[in-house]
């Protein structure tokens, strides 16, 4: 099962490659590959619970992507910065870090956060960015995702 769950993974980085870059150069994340995660951290989800005979990484996975999601949404309506695309990759995001445990899922949510508004106030700092300069979100919700699968396999 772990290779299964490994190769899961390895496409999810990939494409968290590729939003990463396409988000900096165009600040824009294609539903084409924001969309697929859905069905791969599942996949990776249930691969978990198979290899721990639990149904908790599922269910982890299913109720963090609500939550993020339904958070992430709320920002965005109420004109946080955030795009259309943020909120679906902080679905996703739900469903990988989630599967881990709820811990995961916040903890991918609050380095994102974190590491979005420090980088934010660098850039201000140094005058390359004013308060209303649009920085793409999906790098930070991409490294928050990295940090809390690494925390989750490590046992964290």
């Amino acid at each position: 099962m772990f290779g299964f769950a490994a190769v899961l993974l390895g496409s999810m980085a990939a494409l968290g490659i590729a939003l990463t870059v396409v988000d900096l150069r165009e600040h824009r994340l294609p539903n084409r590959l924001v969309l697929p995660l859905y069905p791969l951290g599942l996949g990776y989800a249930a691969a978990l619970a198979l290899g721990r005979s639990s149904l908790a990484p599922v269910l982890g996975a299913a109720a963090s992507a609500a939550v993020l999601f339904g958070a992430f949404y709320l920002l965005y309506r109420g004109g946080g910065g955030l795009g259309g695309g943020d909120v679906k990759l902080a679905g996703a995001v739900g469903v990988v870090s989630g599967a881990h445990g709820w811990e995961a899922a916040i903890a991918a949510s609050v380095v994102a956060v974190l590491a979005g508004g420090l980088c934010a106030l660098v850039l201000i700092a140094v005058r390359r960015a004013g308060r209303r300069t649009c920085i793409p979100f999906g790098p930070f919700l991409v490294a928050g995702a990295t940090v809390a699968i690494g925390w989750g396999l490590l046992g964290g």
